[in-house]
């Protein structure tokens, strides 16, 4: 898209010089040697070049309407990308991919810590009451257990994560050692 935007600066900068030639020209006297044809050589000339200008913007409009229509038709795809963008659409997804595995721990850890508050809460009301249930402490003990499971798996996922970008770094080290 640069491109197309500096072709179209440049398309913009020879018409406007053409436009200027053209203005130049009728505003300039006829006191010049004409040929014979009514007109001068210098005149000639630059109408000459000024044709060749808009011939050359022409032909290059041209090219540039026929890339755009072609990139409307069909759409890049990554394999069509620079490698170094291709590079970035797949870091992209691996990140999006760890993001989701982070999003389904911080589920599972607010799960438990909605299981965790509720048999605190019947422990204390237990307690107020002098009653010691051990149904509920065991409720108690799975859900601080299940707490302490999710906390680990969480843990892993970040180390997953560490090991995934520190993996092309030793591997790049290992090559240059």
């Amino acid at each position: 898209m640069q491109d197309l935007a500096e072709l179209e600066r440049r398309i913009a900068a020879a018409l406007q010089r053409i436009g200027d030639g053209v203005e130049a020209l009728s505003m300039r006297p006829a006191a010049a040697p004409a040929t014979e044809d009514g007109t001068d050589s210098e005149t000639e000339t630059r109408i000459a070049a000024l044709e060749a200008d808009l011939a050359a913007e022409r032909a290059l409009s041209a090219s540039l309407r026929q890339r755009i229509s072609e990139l409307e038709d069909a759409p890049p795809t990554i394999a069509d990308l620079p490698t170094d963008v291709a590079a970035l659409y797949a870091r992209i997804d691996k990140m999006t991919a760890q993001l989701d595995v982070q999003g389904l721990e911080m589920q599972r850890m607010r799960k438990t810590v909605v299981q965790l508050r509720e048999n605190l809460r019947g422990l204390r009301r237990a307690q107020v009451a002098n009653l010691a249930d051990p149904e509920q402490i065991n409720r108690a003990m799975m859900a601080e257990i299940e707490a302490m499971r999710v906390s680990r798996l969480s843990e892993v996922a970040e180390m997953d994560e560490i090991l995934s970008e520190l993996t092309p770094l030793i591997t790049e080290e290992r090559a240059d050692a």
